[in-house]
């Protein structure tokens, strides 16, 4: 087995589970990462899938009570299936947009020079947002409304886009239509779960040729430090959000991007 790959699968595991549930575009830094480690032949396609489901798998550890009290009531509490359908209806626009747009997408717009570009302006975008941004009232992921719902499906549809960042397009929806920066930054985290595992299992079938037994260490140590790296800061993340605002990731965004677009130009 190649140590170098086992080291890069460590690497990029943790890149992957700090940066899944922040707003700085996970998929955005594992394509700066995967160019500078070299690491992107066929087979990192999967190891990407393999390491976002570590990550998703903290969201839903961290989160396992509401999970299974939403389960259990899914059949007779209006509280229950009011949550489902609002995570359905965020989920809609962007699952509808990726299965008419996934390849093309991928075939353009994955590239570090993108990514920088994008970063850039999501983290102007960011800044400007909490500039302008007023909240009024705390509030929680059970009293969203199907039109704030919506609202953040939509915003999630430029998370498409390589360096926009899933959790900044959802976060910064939620916080435009009403939502206090804990209860969007919640409500995005469950809503990775759906978005993320049929993309996921989406990108499996579609790669599944590519998967050989000598990967296994690689993607386990991948998913391992994808899943305790991600628990960590979600943890963190949402501690931090209850008292101070994004403008901080926002000029993160913008000093990464331009250092990419400088590097790959």
């Amino acid at each position: 087995m190649d140590l170098y790959l086992l080291w890069v699968a460590f690497i990029l595991g943790i890149v992957e589970g700090i940066t899944e549930f922040i707003p700085v575009s996970s998929t955005g830094h594992l394509i700066l990462a995967a160019e500078i480690l070299k690491f992107n032949d066929e087979s990192s396609k999967v190891f990407e899938i393999v390491i976002q489901l570590g990550a998703i798998l903290a969201v839903m550890f961290e989160y396992k009570k509401k999970l299974i009290q939403t389960f259990k009531g899914a059949l007779h509490e209006k509280v229950s299936q009011n949550f489902i359908i609002h995570l359905f209806i965020a989920f809609l626009p962007a699952a509808i947009m990726g299965l008419l747009f996934h390849k093309l997408i991928k075939l353009y717009l994955f590239n570090p020079l993108i990514v920088g570009i994008t970063l850039v302006i999501g983290g102007v975008i960011m800044i400007l947002i909490e500039k302008k941004l007023t909240i009024k009232t705390e509030t929680n992921v059970d009293q969203i409304t199907k039109k704030q719902a919506f609202i953040v499906g939509l915003a999630q549809c430029f998370a498409l886009i390589p360096g926009v960042s899933r959790s900044a397009s959802t976060i910064m929806g939620g916080l435009i239509s009403g939502l206090d920066r804990k209860t969007a930054t919640e409500f995005s985290f469950y809503l990775a779960i759906p978005i993320i595992f049929a993309a996921s299992i989406f990108d499996l079938t579609t790669n599944f040729s590519i998967l050989h037994a000598h990967h296994i260490p690689i993607f386990l140590i991948g998913f391992i430090t994808a899943f305790i790296s991600a628990y960590l800061i979600i943890k963190i993340f949402i501690k931090y959000v209850a008292n101070h605002n994004f403008i901080i990731f926002g000029w993160y965004r913008i000093f990464i991007g331009i250092i990419a677009i400088f590097y790959f130009l």
